[in-house]
């Protein structure tokens, strides 16, 4: 996937540290979604490079690349097996990811990781 940074500068920094063995391919930066939609960037997706909310009071841990990867497929709503299939591994596995990402974003079930997720800028829908 071909994406472009959005956000302030630091909160990118974070982003593109978080995503440097993932499958996504960072073609771009721009400081505000407008700018980005402006830009002639080629790309699939933006992804906004927000600061974590004081809402959720628990930081963060980081997620690692295949976290984000199955994170990005949960929030197109896809099942566990439709999850592996598509990166390759166990439907196991999706669940211990599925888990480990509910306990870094303290998130309840499915949809709260998600929304949590879109929250903190780690993710766009």
């Amino acid at each position: 996937m071909r994406a472009v940074l959005v956000g302030d500068e630091r909160a990118r920094a974070r982003l593109r540290q978080a995503l440097a063995l993932s499958h996504i391919e960072i073609i771009g930066e721009a400081a505000t979604v407008g700018l980005a939609r402006a830009s002639a960037y080629d790309a699939d997706a933006f992804i906004v490079a927000a600061r974590p909310e004081s809402s959720d009071s628990v930081a963060a841990e980081a997620m690692t690349p295949r976290e984000m990867d199955v994170l990005q497929l949960l929030a197109e709503g896809l099942p566990n097996k439709t999850i592996a299939k598509r990166l390759g591994i166990s439907d196991q596995t999706v669940k211990f990811h599925v888990a480990s990402i509910y306990g870094k974003l303290g998130a309840a079930n499915r949809t709260d990781a998600v929304r949590r997720a879109v929250r903190r800028g780690l993710i766009t829908l």
